[in-house]
């Protein structure tokens, strides 16, 4: 049963990992286009970004990698979703803070960092929270 528990862990996590990957392009794409090209505070182009990718990430975690529960609302799980994405908006404004402004890191490698980190919190609290059969 372990077995087929962390196999089936396993699974679920490559398909969120390359949902990821997809709203990590857009998030750091956007980023980089709204820091460079339209001059705006790092910081605040990272929450707008952050948020744009959420919103992709979303769809399609829904459709590919999380089952939807029987039991919860579409309103009930996007809300919950969104609660848990704002407080990984939370965790990567404060390691894009730390970061750049205290570290002198690259805003587009730090990003990077922040992003990284930030995937572990979001993986196992959206399965916690939103996956069938917890």
């Amino acid at each position: 049963m372990r077995n087929a528990l962390n196999k089936t862990t396993s699974e679920q996590f490559m398909k969120f990992a390359v949902v990821g990957i997809l709203s990590f392009g857009v998030d750091w794409l956007l980023l980089v286009a709204l820091t460079e090209l339209l001059y705006i505070d790092y910081l605040v182009s990272t929450s707008i970004s952050f948020v744009v990718s959420v919103a992709l990430n979303y769809a399609l975690s829904m459709k590919y990698v999380f089952e939807h529960r029987d039991d919860m609302s579409r309103k009930r799980e996007f809300t919950i979703f969104a609660i848990l994405s704002a407080i990984g908006l939370g965790l990567t404004d404060v390691l894009m803070f730390a970061g750049v402004t205290l570290l002198n890191i690259a805003y587009q490698a730090m990003k990077v960092i922040a992003t990284f980190c930030v995937t572990w919190y979001n993986f196992f609290t959206r399965k916690k929270f939103l996956t069938a059969g917890n």
